[in-house]
């Protein structure tokens, strides 16, 4: 028996991506971070990655800067852009495909959380600069990028349509890593949620792992936080947890933080374990930097893509 050489590919077998493009801006305009998916996809983020790809773009609409009740500008947006976000990924699980979500601003992390709360619950490996837990009516921007992870754990209340949905993680399958706003956070007398989380890794903290090639530990601490979620576990990367050397292209940068070759082990050590559902990558600004950095993006977002579980 003969088999033509088209007749079959290996990536037949593969698990299809689904990218789930989302061009938000939780500041309530078109531009900024919400211009990163599509640079992203134009950099060729689709063709480096092995499996078959698919895409889904999430229209954002009714955007305002005004705040709402909540304490939060863009209400309407947020709600919309986590709600059909949301939808898109569970889409994707129930296709059997990968979700990869690619969007402007860091909120959307709700999505996949919100997703699998009918699956039993996911966990969340955070890896982000910053906290992102600030009381919406104490946030000084009123953005929902200050706040989504005391959403997400039901600190504070958000839109309300979205009230029905949150919380949607709990504290002992968050893993936190990376955050170095501590000073900023304490000159407002903003608390810190180290103390409400089952494990926290400051980036000075995660600086030193870095330093001495420990990331090894940090796969010991998803496995026992957000891998002991019942659904599995879901990867967020902001990219200001990288040093502005590496990305300046981001709107609230801070001294400190990884380098890309750091962040790319440390992804890699975190994906070793089993059970990621899939990941989101956010915060970059093409508009501050004529889009230089999309192309470094795109493989970084590829390599995650490559390193996932099917």
């Amino acid at each position: 028996m003969s088999i033509e050489s088209d007749a079959f590919r290996w990536d037949d077998l593969m698990p299809v991506t689904e990218m789930i493009y989302v061009p938000c801006n939780a500041a309530g305009v078109p531009t900024g971070v919400a211009r990163m998916p599509q640079a992203v996809r134009a950099a060729g983020v689709e063709r480096r990655i092995a499996a078959p790809v698919r895409s889904t773009w999430i229209g954002v609409s009714a955007m305002t800067t005004a705040r709402g009740n909540s304490g939060l500008i863009n209400e309407d947006a947020l709600t919309q852009v986590v709600t059909d976000t949301a939808a898109a990924v569970d889409a994707a699980w129930r296709d059997d495909a990968v979700p990869v979500v690619v969007a402007g601003d860091c909120p959307v992390l709700l999505a996949p959380l919100i997703a699998a709360a009918g699956r039993g619950g996911a966990g969340l490996v955070f890896i982000d600069g910053h906290e992102d837990a600030w009381d919406p009516h104490r946030t000084p921007t009123g953005e929902a990028s200050d706040c989504e992870i005391g959403l997400a754990l039901g600190l504070f209340t958000g839109p309300q349509a979205l009230t029905a949905r949150l919380p949607c993680v709990r504290p002992q399958h968050l893993l936190m890593l990376g955050p170095r706003d501590h000073a900023e956070l304490a000159e407002a007398g903003q608390p810190s949620v180290r103390d409400q989380i089952a494990n926290y890794v400051s980036g000075a903290a995660l600086a030193v792992h870095a330093d001495a090639s420990r990331f090894g530990e940090v796969a010991e601490l998803v496995a026992g936080t957000a891998a002991t979620a019942a659904a599995g576990w879901w990867c967020h990367v902001d990219l200001d947890i990288l040093d502005p050397t590496a990305l300046p292209a981001v709107d609230y940068p801070q001294p400190g933080g990884l380098t890309w070759n750091q962040l790319d082990q440390l992804t890699a050590a975190c994906l070793s374990v089993p059970g990621c559902l899939g990941a989101s990558v956010v915060i970059y600004n093409p508009d501050l930097d004529g889009g230089q950095a999309a192309d470094r993006i795109a493989g970084y977002i590829a390599f995650i893509r490559d390193r996932l579980s099917p």
